[in-house]
């Protein structure tokens, strides 16, 4: 029997999924028999590292553990000094990697061996985060062929838990430790077809720890006239109170002898504006889908921190309903992504059981960017041309899609063209604006009047790879591209086999 798994890597916590041997979807412990493993690295000496529950313990307080990395994915800014341990500097990518690793090796101890991975990304992830999540999975020793999106997963599974009841359009509000996602589903059986989706890739779990901690901080500035001393309220301590407000109306923390009070009201309060943003994301969908609160069947919830009341609550207003969950809202994305991998796997490798399991999944997913050419246009206004983004590409686009555009040459004798590929998520015609993904150059013979025909495709496929192609239509030549939303490439990044997993 061939194991296929899931794997939801998570910001603050990461889980492994699989199907057991009568088809269901079920997390695979890790080595301490936790289902949950904590997204954080320890640099010990040697060359060692503690991956999970006993490197969290150090984070805040060892310098040399990082954690929360997973936001700054893909990112062309320049790290900051929380990225760098035992005097080397690590990128996301890298730590990543170390956390896949372990979940790896956890997973084929529990399993003895695994076919495949499947990895999820946040719908709302950059081409740059999502070629960074699949390099980290390649760096870890993963077969993964696929990545899904999280909301689509969480999607997946409630339709495999529900069977053949499902039938209409759902939400999936997705709030985990740091990022949020929502997506408008239909749904017909185990049928699932993604028709809008919305999010923000840094807003979640940690910075409501960030609120609580400077909550904290101003109750103890009020009562003790000084600064408070972040070591000694770490945000794991903030994370735990916040917890803990989840199931009581206040608690209380004790700094330096300063005993310290702070009520759910309060704690609400403080992060009203982050609620709002999640508010807004999900008004933007339903518009996107053009659907009322009404229309939508059930709200299904996914990620960690719709356990806290006042998100519930939030959901409820939006979507005029209760919403529906599980005891297990930080498992339902490994698990629904552990449908998906054996759904896309060789399935002449499953039980009789599993493969009627997923026989019967079916779905299509949407593109969650824009994207686009950096074109000149003409300003008849002024009489001049200027540069601008030309979108081909839509969002909500279902997958697979393709299109073709024509454009012009604008000097007479041009010997080439400067080809610029674009990424946004409204539609933005300001280059200034967009996410410049890709650039090369389109050679053209030259002695040619102005106006040649350049026909430029795009092509995105349901593995999310983007196929485009610039072609010179008198002389043939042409400059092809593959942007693969899950490349990468090596270049810069650790090596994770020189470190030992403790």
């Amino acid at each position: 029997m061939a194991n296929y798994i899931g794997i939801d890597l998570g910001t603050t916590f990461s889980a492994v999924a699989t199907l057991d041997e009568t088809g269901r979807a079920v997390i695979v412990h890790n080595q301490e028999g936790e289902n949950l493993t904590p997204s954080v690295v320890s640099f010990l000496e040697g060359d060692h590292v503690d991956v999970g529950e006993s490197a969290r313990r150090t984070l805040w307080v060892d310098p040399n553990t990082i954690g929360r990395f997973k936001r700054d994915m893909g990112t062309s800014e320049p790290l900051p000094d929380s990225y760098t341990a035992r005097g080397v500097e690590h990128t996301p990518t890298a730590l990543s990697a170390l956390v896949l690793k372990k979940l790896k090796d956890d997973a084929i101890k529990a399993l003895q061996h695994i076919e495949e991975a499947v990895v999820t990304i946040p719908a709302n992830f950059a081409n740059e985060a999502r070629e960074a999540t699949m390099h980290a999975a390649k760096l870890a020793g993963l077969n993964v062929k696929y990545i899904i999106n999280e909301p689509t997963a969480a999607a997946l599974f409630y339709a495999s838990k529900k069977g053949e009841e499902l039938f209409g359009k759902y939400a999936v509000y997705d709030l985990g430790g740091g990022t949020f996602d929502i997506s408008i589903i239909n749904v017909s059986g185990q049928d699932v077809e993604v028709v809008a989706t919305n999010g923000a890739s840094k807003l979640g779990g940690d910075d409501f720890d960030e609120v609580m901690q400077k909550l904290v901080g101003k109750k103890f500035k009020e009562a003790t006239g000084k600064e408070m001393d972040l070591q000694d309220y770490t945000k794991n301590d903030a994370e735990d109170d916040k917890k803990s407000l989840s199931k009581r109306d206040k608690c209380r923390t004790v700094i330096s002898r300063q005993d310290i009070e702070i009520t759910r009201n309060e704690f609400e309060e403080a992060i009203s504006s982050l609620i709002a943003q999640t508010e807004m994301l999900c008004e933007s969908s339903l518009d996107e889908a053009d659907l009322s609160a009404g229309e939508i069947q059930a709200v299904f919830l996914a990620g960690g921190s719709t356990r806290m009341p006042c998100v519930r609550e939030s959901v409820q207003k939006v979507f005029e309903k209760e919403p529906t969950s599980t005891a297990n809202v930080d498992e339902v994305v490994a698990l629904g992504a552990a449908l998906y991998a054996a759904y896309k796997g060789d399935r002449s490798k499953l039980s009789a059981i599993q493969k009627h399991s997923v026989e019967k999944i079916k779905f299509s997913e949407i593109t969650s960017k824009y994207y686009g050419v950096i074109s000149l246009t003409g300003d008849e206004a002024r009489e001049q041309q200027k540069l601008a983004n030309s979108i081909l590409i839509k969002k909500g686009e279902k997958i697979p899609t393709a299109t073709s555009e024509t454009f012009f040459t604008v000097h007479e004798g041009q010997e080439g063209v400067d080809c610029r590929i674009t990424e946004c998520g409204a539609p933005e015609t300001d280059p200034q604006f967009v996410n410049e993904i890709w650039s090369g150059l389109l050679e053209l013979p030259g002695g040619r009047p102005a106006n040649q025909k350049i026909e430029v495709t795009f092509s995105y496929d349901e593995n999310q790879i983007m196929k485009c192609s610039f072609l010179d239509v008198e002389s043939g030549n042409n400059t092809k591209v593959d942007l693969e939303m899950g490349a990468g490439s090596a270049d810069g990044e650790d090596d994770i086999e020189k470190f030992i997993v403790e």
